[in-house]
């Protein structure tokens, strides 16, 4: 079966565990949603409670079979290909009646889809002309996309019972693209996090990745990138393997959930304006050496149509803003992810979780340093996750036991790999920092740096066994969630319905806080990142950083006057989207210039 987008948005990965099961949910309305499969062990769980809950046969697949990893995602993702399937091939058969599934399908539609106003005029009808219309809205109704994520940094080494490495086909990322390439969906895989070349080249070995016959691809790929730059450097390395790139997703470095890897200094305005100037350009360039290695692999291309998406996810509140975002930016979709952690029949929060979130205080969501990956994490202050961590550090037992070793990557101490949030890595930090003679600010700010990683392997999936009644993974129920910051100005618990409706402009359900848009949420962030960042360099400032810094900020100032100029063209439309940004614009402004002016005096007496 085909699946597609029958709306303007899609929602993107969230966690590990949030959006494990979003296409059963929501996959029948025509809405496309992205499954992380990193985590097999997770996966493996929740392919035998869907087993069960539909009265299929579960046969496990034991972490002792060979391959296990790649077999259980295949068996994951085909099991909710065959359920999504049996949902729609149901929908399509009710009648349209009040109440019915298939009447939630079309009325959830956006307003100026063609098929939503054909669902209008259908119910304007009456007798043969009624029946002969309502059978083609049946045959027009597509399920959303079952996309998957790999997160290219998770690719761990394996190795065996006795400690033997294990080749690189083991490899986590490798591994899990494996069992996305063998499964029978027809969807595409979400490469984030940046470049992995053996990961990109395991690609070529499946040939659901090049056209067919008929110019068909059955699996795609999709590349989350943050900048222009980055897009054209990773499109032009899968490209010369034959692979085409069918979607580019424009993450906000900061605005986001989840990781944040954040730009130096560029902001998504700029940063998508770059992308329509030369999308073009882009196209060609990767057609061209992408045509040339389906002559050297004698594949046929001659039907294969080398069309090019582009979206922008992070940080969009309203529809005024993904409106304008789209036409714009000329982009084919947006993605909204944080907000549908309010939305139970979305997404896999657990009733505590949930509760904590509706009521959160915009100081609830920080950007963190508690990810082992080294990479700044979107956080949530009241999480239980949090909570846990620190009643460690009080109980003098910081850092949490590691049995899944995902992020097991750091080898200054152990040949395998120890994670930076384990309690044995941060024990052995702690003894080494004890040992030197550093004032107490230096030795507080060395100190904080260890204890504030968290374990997220257990933490990002024990709210999706809680919500379900699942056994927990070793008892460990403390959840860790990673909202982006945009959240904040929603509180309370919605149905698909408000939400969706929030999206397409038929109702609000942003709360009382002072919301500026979009492009200012984010020139703040930066503007508090930048901040922290020189706070975490005292005593370590140098050349090399200074440069980075300048860098920074010329890339923000230059952003702030493309803002300024954005404001003037904007259509009376927009307007709404860039009230006071004059006034706010001058005076982050100021603040970068205060800061970047300050860091340098500094480091220069």
């Amino acid at each position: 079966m085909q699946y597609q987008s029958a709306h303007t948005f899609h929602i993107p990965v969230m966690g590990l565990a949030y959006t494990i099961d979003t296409p059963l949910k929501i996959g029948k309305y025509g809405i496309s949603s992205v499954i992380s499969i990193i985590e097999d062990e997770l996966i493996e769980k929740m392919r035998a409670f869907h087993s069960i809950k539909e009265g299929l046969n579960y046969v496990p697949i034991n972490k002792s079979d060979v391959d296990h990893r790649a077999k259980r995602i295949t068996a994951y993702l085909n099991l909710i290909n065959q359920i999504l399937s049996k949902q729609v091939k149901q929908l399509r058969q009710e009648a349209f009646s009040e109440g019915t599934e298939i009447v939630k399908y079309f009325e959830l539609l956006p307003d100026n889809s063609i098929l939503k106003k054909q669902y209008q005029i259908m119910k304007e009808l009456y007798g043969e002309k009624k029946t002969e219309l309502q059978n083609k809205l049946r045959n027009y109704i597509q399920p959303g996309a079952i996309d998957v994520n790999i997160m290219t940094k998770c690719d761990r080494t394996n190795y065996d019972n006795e400690g033997r490495q294990l080749p690189s086909e083991y490899n986590d990322a490798i591994a899990a693209l494996r069992g996305f390439a063998l499964s029978e969906i027809e969807s595409s895989v979400v490469f984030s996090a940046g470049l992995n070349p053996r990961l990109y080249s395991y690609c070529e070995n499946f040939k659901d990745f090049f056209p067919d016959e008929n110019g068909h691809l059955k699996k795609k790929i999709i590349l989350k990138v943050s900048d222009y730059r980055s897009a054209l450097i990773q499109g032009k390395i899968l490209a010369k393997k034959g692979l085409w790139v069918s979607e580019f997703r424009v993450e906000s470095g900061l605005n986001c959930g989840g990781h944040a890897f954040a730009t130096e200094g560029l902001l998504l305005g700029p940063i998508l304006q770059e992308f329509k100037n030369k999308k073009d350009e882009l196209l060609y360039e990767l057609w061209e050496c992408c045509k040339k290695q389906f002559l050297e692999k004698e594949i046929d291309f001659s039907k294969f149509n080398p069309t090019l998406k582009l979206s922008a996810q992070g940080g969009i509140g309203t529809y005024e803003e993904d409106v304008f975002l789209q036409k714009h930016f000329c982009l084919d979709a947006t993605g909204w992810g944080s907000p549908f952690l309010l939305v139970p029949d979305v997404t896999n929060v657990d009733e505590d979780t949930l509760n904590r979130l509706s009521r959160a205080k915009q100081s609830d969501y920080y950007l963190s340093h508690a990810s082992p990956l080294g990479i700044p994490f979107n956080n949530f202050r009241a999480s239980t996750a949090e909570e846990q961590r620190k009643d460690r550090i009080k109980n003098k037992r910081p850092g949490s036991p590691c049995y899944k070793k995902y992020l097991a990557f750091n080898t200054e101490y152990e040949e395998q790999g120890l994670c930076t949030a384990s309690r044995k890595y941060q024990h052995i930090k702690i003894e080494e920092l004890n040992k030197k003679e550093l004032s107490a600010r230096q030795y507080e700010i060395e100190y904080e740096k260890i204890i504030e990683k968290d374990c997220l392997c257990e933490g990002l999936g024990s709210s999706a066994l809680l919500k379900n009644n699942i056994e927990l993974s070793h008892k460990l129920n403390a959840v860790a969630i990673c909202p982006g910051p945009n959240l904040a100005y929603f509180s309370n618990i919605f149905s698909l319905e408000d939400m969706i409706g929030h999206i397409y402009g038929r109702k609000n359900l942003l709360n009382a806080i002072n919301r500026p848009n979009i492009f200012i949420n984010e020139l703040k962030l930066y503007v508090e990142y930048l901040k922290k960042e020189l706070e975490r360099s005292i005593g370590e400032m140098s050349e090399k950083k200074i440069k980075y810094y300048s860098s920074f900020k010329s890339n923000l100032l230059e952003g702030v006057n493309y803002y300024k100029n954005l404001a003037k063209e904007a259509s009376p439309d927009f307007q709404s989207i860039f009230k006071d940004i004059k006034t706010e614009l001058k005076y982050f402004e100021n603040e970068i210039n205060k800061i970047i002016m300050s860091v340098e005096f500094k480091d220069n007496i």
